[in-house]
């Protein structure tokens, strides 16, 4: 029985490691939303923290009063978030002619050229690139992790949210969406 030198051990490990680097997670699909959503009741008041647009510009949750709105705090790292974009981006189009909107608001710290990359490799449209770069959002609002989303009806009152990935395309979650907010 040969005896493993020290060298030999470490060539061996930084082989092993640089395989399992190459791999990648791959995340499960997202869940049904009716099953996973967990509706408020009473619906709460959710801190008006500022987020922020590509240019810079602070935008707050008042400015969407009068609309419905489903806000996502994700992360171009997060694989249940890259896993559910493609579904947030079809509930935005879906929505869009009953003044709901769909905010995207991401954690990256590289920020608008980080997310907006991300978004072009993914062939991601239709969504804004909203920024909580220091994660004050995801701290105010008490999200446990990403994804967590909130739906927030016309009063500018959360009405339901939800800890991990959904597919929020179907159909039967763009009607549960546009019950929630009163659309």
């Amino acid at each position: 029985m040969a005896l493993m030198t020290r060298r030999s051990a470490l060539a061996a490990g930084g082989t092993l490691a640089a395989a399992f680097a190459a791999r990648k997670p791959h995340a499960a699909e997202p869940a049904d939303l009716a099953k996973v959503l967990r509706q408020l009741d009473p619906p709460e008041t959710l801190p008006d923290m500022a987020f922020f647009d590509a240019n810079g510009t602070a935008h707050h949750l008042s400015d969407y009063r009068g609309r419905g709105v489903v806000v996502n705090l994700w992360a171009t790292w997060c694989a249940p978030c890259v896993a559910e974009m493609p579904s947030l981006a079809a509930l935005a189009a879906a929505v869009a002619p009953d003044h709901i909107a769909v905010l995207p608001l991401s954690s990256d710290r590289g920020g608008a050229p980080t997310v907006s990359a991300w978004f072009k490799a993914h062939g991601v449209t239709g969504l804004p690139v909203l920024l909580d770069p220091k994660s004050v959002i995801v701290s105010a609002w008490k999200a446990p992790g990403l994804p967590t989303s909130f739906v927030v009806n016309h009063q500018g009152q959360c009405v339901a949210r939800l800890e991990g990935p959904a597919n929020w395309a179907a159909s039967d979650a763009v009607a549960l969406v546009r019950k929630l907010v009163g659309a």
